[in-house]
């Protein structure tokens, strides 16, 4: 159990980061040469998942580090050299919004169902 609210912790971090990010682009989006910035998760876990802990220098799959990074995106879009899409924008910060809320309401439903386990109901 406490491993599936581990993981909806996770992903909620990464949502409300993201969400922190996208908040970012959109704020700069009048910035001269400014490059929206995006937050990587699935690929990082990706990778993550397939390491195998050989060497003490590896790095440990089990580690709590999180599981996302923040990248510049580089394709130019506007005439001033901005590439900030508030479309796109928008669109990733409704997409997070959700996510993030949903990933709520299922961490309300695990803590329901661990309140009645404990209860003994």
């Amino acid at each position: 159990m406490w491993e599936k609210v581990d993981a909806l912790t996770n992903k909620a971090s990464f949502y409300l980061e993201r969400t922190k990010v996208i908040e970012g682009n959109i704020a700069n989006a009048d910035t001269p040469g400014y490059a929206p910035k995006e937050l990587l998760f699935e690929e990082e876990l990706q990778k993550s998942l397939e390491l195998k802990k050989e060497d003490p220098k590896h790095i440990d799959p089990e580690s709590s580090e999180r599981g996302f990074k923040e990248v510049t995106l580089s394709n130019i879009r506007g005439y001033d050299d901005n590439k900030v899409d508030i479309q796109e924008e928008l669109a990733k910060l409704a997409e997070s919004s959700i996510m993030y809320k949903a990933l709520g309401e299922n961490l309300k439903k695990e803590f329901s169902k661990l309140k009645l386990v404990i209860s003994g109901r």
